[in-house]
């Protein structure tokens, strides 16, 4: 999630554990913890792949955060003594641990077992999401305020807890419906991520790898009882093939679980992360190789291409199908269109 989220979540756990015994201090001192694990993104590992797939590493680690939460309570217990040394171990497990659990619940993943097994995503949440991060923010500003105590930051955190609880929820709806429809083509069983659109639940982008093309559909939990609108995008499966012969492209592959687009443009191999963003504005494309004379690639240390600008309509075209004016939006051009319409 958001700098701001983490640090509002944080905030409010130190509050909802230490504010009788440490009153404001608790809230700025879980504010500066939570946001603590990401300031890896300031470590160069030297090529662009490597500080994408790096981020959420080690600093995101359960492995690296439950003895830095015991360490830190040591330490935090000498400062401020008023608060018992475990209650410090509760404020800073929960602090640190909570970001990382909840980074798991975006698309981007965590490696919550660093070093051992690939980035953890259930894609359940969008990055930034209002509605999620708003019950913080006040619970924070009420802690800095008023009079010390508990109940505001225990309330935001019950809501904020119950608002991913609807999250997962919906999700689950999504993909129940979805599958539905790719049985019929045979593909239930194709690699599929299901996810929020930007800063909302209630509309829903789908991912279907299928061979030689990838499915996208727009639907959300409260649509089940509509056709799903398919479109189809070509998969380049030779040259991802050629891209899992490279170092950085079997990093690349393995972070992103395969859902990747692969294109040569002027001789050059390039590689987009395609879980992030919308087709035609996804925020990480590489370059990572040259194309020789025979066909074979050479690779080089990759590099992030600028990010595409988003069409100036894209906000508009959003906004309709999600207040449900529109029943249709198209991916591939980013219009919303009435029930009935197909996308071109």
């Amino acid at each position: 999630m958001d700098s701001v989220t983490q640090a509002a979540l944080g905030a409010c756990i130190g509050g909802a554990v230490a504010s009788r015994a440490l009153g404001r201090t608790a809230l700025v001192t879980g504010a500066l913890l939570g946001t603590l694990p990401d300031l890896d993104v300031v470590i160069d590992y030297g090529t662009a792949i490597a500080n994408f797939t790096q981020h959420r590493g080690f600093s995101h680690s359960l492995f690296i955060l439950v003895p830095l939460a015991v360490g830190l309570a040591l330490v935090l217990h000498r400062w401020k003594p008023q608060l018992s040394l475990g209650r410090w171990l509760a404020f800073t497990l929960l602090v640190l641990i909570t970001h990382p659990l909840l980074d798991t619940l975006t698309t981007y993943g965590t490696q919550l077992f660093w070093p051992i097994g690939p980035p953890l995503a259930t894609t359940s949440i969008f990055i930034i999401d209002p509605l999620y991060t708003l019950p913080l923010l006040v619970a924070v500003m009420v802690g800095l305020v008023r009079p010390p105590a508990p109940r505001p930051q225990l309330a935001a955190l019950a809501l904020s807890s119950l608002y991913l609880v609807w999250a997962v929820s919906a999700q689950t709806i999504v993909d129940r419906h979805v599958e539905q429809r790719l049985a019929l083509e045979g593909l239930e069983g194709a690699p599929r991520m299901v996810q929020p659109m930007p800063f909302t639940t209630l509309l829903w982008r789908v991912t279907v790898l299928a061979g030689d093309e990838r499915l996208e559909m727009v639907t959300g939990p409260l649509e089940t009882d509509r056709p799903l609108t398919i479109e189809r995008f070509p998969r380049n499966t030779a040259l991802i093939r050629q891209l899992a012969d490279l170092p950085e492209g079997q990093r690349l592959l393995w972070f992103t679980g395969g859902f990747v687009d692969v294109t040569l443009r002027e001789g050059r191999l390039q590689v987009t992360d395609i879980r992030l963003g919308i087709p035609g504005a996804h925020p990480f494309t590489f370059d990572l190789a040259r194309q020789n004379a025979d066909g074979s690639l050479t690779p080089s240390a990759s590099q992030q291409l600028p990010r595409p600008a988003m069409r100036e309509d894209a906000l508009r075209a959003f906004w309709s199908r999600l207040s449900g004016e529109a029943e249709v939006l198209c991916l591939a051009t980013f219009r919303a269109l009435p029930g009935g319409e197909h996308c071109s």
